[in-house]
This record gives C-alpha cells, sequence and structure tokens, in this order.
C-alpha cells in the first residue's frame, strides 16, 4: 500500500484523542472507540472472536488507557473509516512489543539501537476498512501516527507484525527495520511475526515529507478536550477534525528505497494504476517477455535451438498468468521510473547467469546471505557497486557524511545531477537500480562514537565484512578496533599501485592493527590532529617507502599547487575489483590470507612483462 492513487479528489479528515490513564472503564468514548476498531476486525466474521454472543463488538485492551488513538474518515462527522493507536512510555510495561519478546530482551534490544524505554513508543491496532486500504487510508494513518509519535518526542517506535500478508513490508516503507532474531510463528496469528523498530532520528522511508508534514499538522488534529495534561492547552488550537490528503511523496535527497509492487496484490495495484495515472511516471520500462526467455534458456541453454520449445518454457512459467501481473514492478521516486522485472529469486537467478564458472550457483546464494560494511563512499563506491553487481551480499551497511561535489567527478560514477546528494545515498540508488531486492541501510553522518555499535551489530543485522576507504585516521583506526573485538575481516584498497590491504582478524583477532604499522597508537591518540599530522598519520598507514613516484612527487604539493590527494577513476576502478575479489574469497571460505598486496599496473605491463614477442 505505498501512495494514494493520485486522482483521489476527496480528502481525509484525521483526529487524535488521548485517553487518560485512569479514565473509567465505562467511559463512552472508550466504548465507542473499542467497539469501532472491532467492527473492522471483524470483517464480516472473518474474524468471530471479535464480536460476543449478544450481537455486539468488542476489542477492550487495557493498552487503550494511556494511549493517543487516531481516526481517518472521509467526510466531517462520518463514521471512521480506519483506525491506529500509538501508545507512549507512560505504560510500557504493558507495549505487545514487550510481552512478544520478555522484558530483558525488550530493553536490551533497544539498548543496542541507542534508545531507552523511557524514549520509546508502541503503535499496534492499525485497522482500515476494505474500500478505504484501496484509496491508501492505511498509509495515511500509518503517517499520522509516526508524525504523532516525533511530535510528543520518541526518539523511537516499535512493534509487532505479522508476514504473511505483507505487513512487514509495508513497514518497511516507512524506515522500520526488523530486529534480528525476532521473527517466530505464533499460533494465534497463524503465520510469522517480527519486531520492528524506527528511529526517530532517521527519514521515514519513502514518506519522509509526508509524516513531516503531518508532524508539524499534529497539533491541529487534536481538541482542547483531548489534550494531554503535560502540554499547554495552547499547543492544541481547537479544531475538531483536520482535512488531509494523503498524496505520494515528492522526490528529495533522501531516499534511496525503491518501491517494489506485486499486481496480484490489491492494495499494490491500486497503487501502481494510481502512479500511472499521474504525472510522476517519466518512463515505464517494461521487458518482461525478453526477460522470461532469458530465464527459461539459462535454465536450459538447449532451448534456444529451438524458438518454438521457448514460446513453450515461457507459457508453462507464466502457467496462465498474464504478463503485466507476472514478477515485480519497482517504482524509483528519485528517477520517477517504473520498470518491471521477474520475480526476485529468478531475476537473481538471471542476473548472475554470467557469473556460473566462477561463482556456482550454491555459492551466489551464500554470499546473498551475508552484510557488508563500507566506510567512505568515494573510493569506496566503486567497491559497493562492484560488489552489488557481482552479487557479493544481499545486505549492505554504507556511511559517509560528505556530499558529492564537482571535484569528486573524476573517479565516482555519478552525474551532475547528484551534485549535493550524500554519497552514501548516490551508492545506494545506484545499487538498488542493479539489483532493487538489496538491503541497503545508510549512515549519512558518517561512521561516528555515536553509531558504531548499530553500523556494526545493530539495524537488520551484523556485518560479516568491513571495506574501509575513509580519510579520517581516528575512524579507520576506530573502525579496525571494533572490527577486530567482533572478528570481523577488513578489507581496503589505497588507491595507489593497487594497494590490497587484507585483515583477517574472523581468524587472527590478536592481530595488531594495520599490520603494526602504527605499533601502540590507539584511535584515542588519533584526536585533534593538524592538517599536517593527518598526512603523516595517512602515510603511516600506507607506507611511505612504498608509494609510487607520482604520489611522492606529489605529496609537498598538497596545500599549495595541489588541493588534496592525487586519485584516478582507474585506479577507483582497480579497488573495487581487488576488494571484490578479495571480499568474495573470504566470505565464501576460499584462501585470501592477511597482508598487503600490490597490483601495479605499471610495473605489471612494463615491456619486459610481455608474454608475447
Amino acid at each position: 500500500m505505498p501512495t494514494e492513487p493520485p486522482t483521489r479528489t476527496d480528502t481525509w479528515h484525521v483526529s487524535a484523542l488521548h485517553i487518560p490513564r485512569d479514565t473509567p472503564a465505562d467511559d463512552p468514548r472508550l466504548e465507542r472507540m473499542r467497539a469501532m476498531r472491532a467492527r473492522i476486525l471483524y470483517d464480516r466474521g472473518r474474524r468471530p472472536e471479535f464480536r460476543t454472543a449478544e450481537g455486539a463488538y468488542a476489542d477492550e485492551q487495557e493498552l487503550d488507557l494511556g494511549a493517543w488513538h487516531l481516526f481517518g474518515t472521509d467526510a466531517p462527522g462520518a463514521q471512521p473509516l480506519g483506525y491506529v493507536r500509538l501508545s507512549t512510555p507512560e505504560t510500557g510495561e504493558l507495549f505487545q512489543t514487550r510481552s512478544y519478546l520478555g522484558g530483558e530482551r525488550y530493553e536490551e534490544a533497544l539498548r543496542e539501537h541507542g534508545v531507552g524505554v523511557g524514549e520509546t513508543f508502541e503503535h499496534s491496532r492499525l485497522v482500515v476498512e476494505h474500500r478505504a486500504r484501496k484509496l491508501g487510508l492505511g498509509v495515511h494513518l500509518n503517517a499520522v501516527a509516526m508524525a504523532a509519535a516525533r511530535h510528543l518526542g520518541a526518539k523511537a517506535m516499535i512493534g509487532t507484525s505479522g508476514t504473511a500478508d505483507g505487513q512487514d513490508v509495508f513497514h518497511g516503507r516507512f524506515g522500520f527495520r526488523p530486529l534480528t532474531g525476532t521473527r517466530r510463528y505464533v499460533e494465534r496469528y497463524t503465520e510469522d511475526v517480527v519486531v520492528l523498530l524506527y528511529r526517530a532520528a532517521d527519514p521515514a522511508g519513502e514518506y519522509e515529507e509526508l509524516v513531516a508534514r503531518l508532524e508539524e499538522e499534529f497539533p491541529s488534529f487534536v481538541t482542547p478536550t483531548t489534550t494531554p495534561a503535560s502540554a499547554p492547552a495552547a499547543a492544541y488550537p481547537a479544531a475538531p477534525v483536520h482535512r488531509s490528503r494523503t498524496a505520494g511523496t515528492d522526490r528529495d535527497d533522501d531516499r534511496w528505497r525503491p518501491v517494489l509492487l506485486d499486481l496480484a496484490r490489491e492494495d499494490d495495484a491500486a497503487a501502481f494504476d494510481g502512479l500511472l495515472a499521474s504525472d510522476r511516471v517519466r518512463e515505464v520500462r517494461d521487458t518482461l517477455e525478453d526477460q522470461l526467455v532469458e530465464l527459461v534458456t539459462s535454465r536450459d541453454p538447449g532451448l534456444r535451438r529451438s524458438p518454438a520449445a521457448v514460446a513453450l518454457a515461457v507459457d508453462e512459467q507464466l502457467a496462465g498468468r498474464a504478463p503485466r501481473e507476472y514478477g515485480t514492478w519497482v517504482w524509483y521516486p528519485w528517477s520517477g521510473r517504473l520498470v518491471h522485472l521477474l520475480p526476485r529469486d529468478e531475476f537473481r537467478l538471471v542476473r548472475t547467469d554470467r557469473n556460473r564458472g566462477r561463482i556456482e550457483r550454491p555459492q551466489q546464494r551464500r554470499l546473498l546471505e551475508r552484510r557488508v560494511g563500507i566506510i567512505g563512499l568515494s573510493v569506496g563506491s566503486s567497491a559497493a557497486l562492484t560488489f552489488a553487481m557481482e552479487g557479493i551480499a544481499g545486505a549492505f551497511k554504507l556511511a559517509d557524511f560528505d556530499t558529492l561535489s564537482v571535484s569528486n567527478l573524476n573517479r565516482l560514477r555519478a552525474g551532475v545531477h547528484h551534485l549535493g546528494l550524500n554519497k552514501c545515498v548516490i551508492a545506494a540508488r545506484q545499487m538498488a537500480e542493479i539489483d532493487p531486492w538489496l538491503d541497503i541501510e545508510v549512515h549519512r553522518g558518517g561512521l561516528t562514537d555515536e553509531v558504531m555499535d548499530e553500523f556494526f551489530t545493530g539495524g537488520a543485522g551484523p556485518i560479516d565484512l568491513l571495506v574501509e576507504e575513509c580519510d579520517t585516521p581516528y575512524v579507520k583506526l576506530a573502525a579496525r578496533e571494533r572490527a577486530r573485538a567482533l572478528r570481523v575481516p577488513v578489507v581496503m584498497d589505497a588507491n595507489d599501485r593497487g594497494l590490497l590491504d587484507v585483515e583477517r582478524f574472523d581468524l587472527e583477532p590478536e592481530r595488531p592493527l594495520l599490520h603494526g604499522l602504527l605499533g601502540d597508537t590507539t584511535a584515542a591518540d588519533l584526536t585533534d590532529l593538524t592538517p599536517s599530522q593527518v598526512v603523516d598519520v595517512i602515510l603511516d598507514m600506507v607506507g611511505r617507502d612504498t608509494l609510487s613516484s607520482e604520489m611522492t612527487a606529489a605529496l609537498p604539493r598538497i596545500g599549495s599547487t595541489l588541493s588534496s590527494w592525487p586519485q584516478l577513476a582507474s585506479g577507483v576502478a582497480l579497488g573495487g575489483a581487488l576488494t571484490a575479489e578479495a571480499a568474495r574469497r573470504i566470505l565464501l571460505g576460499l584462501p585470501r590470507p592477511s597482508g598487503r598486496f600490490y597490483a601495479d599496473l605499471d610495473a605489471l605491463t612494463s615491456a619486459d612483462r610481455s608474454t608475447v614477442s
């Protein structure tokens, strides 16, 4: 349910009701709200437990007290078509997530993500009438709940989500991420359930603009009679309902996740039709028939000898489904492109078909189960894109605080339309355009002490390998200290003479950092360095005596006739190849020892190295 079709002309009416914790159980507002919610949950008999033997609708939960209750209607005074509950830390001991995980694991999970129990809100009971689902009310109410939480000071939101009908994917589009190890089958719901977390400091996924706007508007949703005691009444002007319309967010600088649409789902089909009817789609690319031919012939290359056999195999693959509804439509909001692709596993089978003979299918599957962290997305962008193309890892964490400038265009695969964008976002978009199913997290503030734990072990899961390509000595050493403690291997390219650096902390947890080149120096020793000290430390790290003649000659000119280190696109591209080859072997358990190695093209392609006369 990614967006409301833009062709809709009416508006949603949103209201917010806060029910204090000491509210009597027979309060009419509480009774009406529970009956309304139970009526939608009853769903014409699909969930009979929400109707009593006497025919009344019932959904009594202790969490209703002390919570915010958010309603959506299509006309002032009309019966609500949707609802969502937002619980505050006041009732944190009753959170469904806490009950699901257990108190100790719940608090541990929050600590791992840098938030406290008193800073975390829980949203639950998102219910929407069938006829309003297709029109995007669920999207709007979810955005209102997030906006309310942020307005009320939440540092994080948490909740449990079913997986059978794609609710976890729905919430993922708002920036919620699954907590590692929390997915399990729940018999009451007859499906797998997973815990999802959203940190309020992060963008709300593809709906950030909508959530940000609603966050500003939230006070106008609330009537004076429902103002919480902790807030001044003046903060909530009288407004029984607030008219607001859900619309797709505009392209902005923070978006890197594509929207995946399955036309077999009503919500996605409605969103798809809405996109086509809007002015947001610049290009529709549908080559599914060609992709199906590639699929069947990659499985059986012998089919290529018979066009009739290929056509039959394609028909069998479709199994009676219309081509338009087969597979996945991918919406790239930053470019306005809507692309039709095979289903994920079939797409990946075809996309990596030419890897076979070098990376066989079982190895490809093993690699897609791995998660790679990349620090520094200038030189590191080449590694990120090479990894994505080669299928090395199915999940990534990217960290870089810098934005693209004109002087970066000599070595980064980017265009002038990317100027001013964060380098992580640029890389993440390009990777998603290679494989839209990649799980990519970005840290646009770079790798700082505050996000170190999140980067290495938090988010959707711990990293299995680190590619370090940043320019800050403190971060280079601090990242290695953490990697060694966690036994995470580190690879680095120095962009001079094809230097490849490998540190197998997974096999050698006592190995000296950077092969002992800095002696007993720690990250704490590298804070507050002057520019000349930074240069000296970097030279110690890469090796003064092993620099190329060009780099040696350039060093004295930095800061006078040269603005910074000289770097070329060819060297960056080579670095991407070297780090990818090393990472692939490490992640597959193939030989790749610790050490420093050189693929010096000047030496390797000198006249005396030619293999022909």
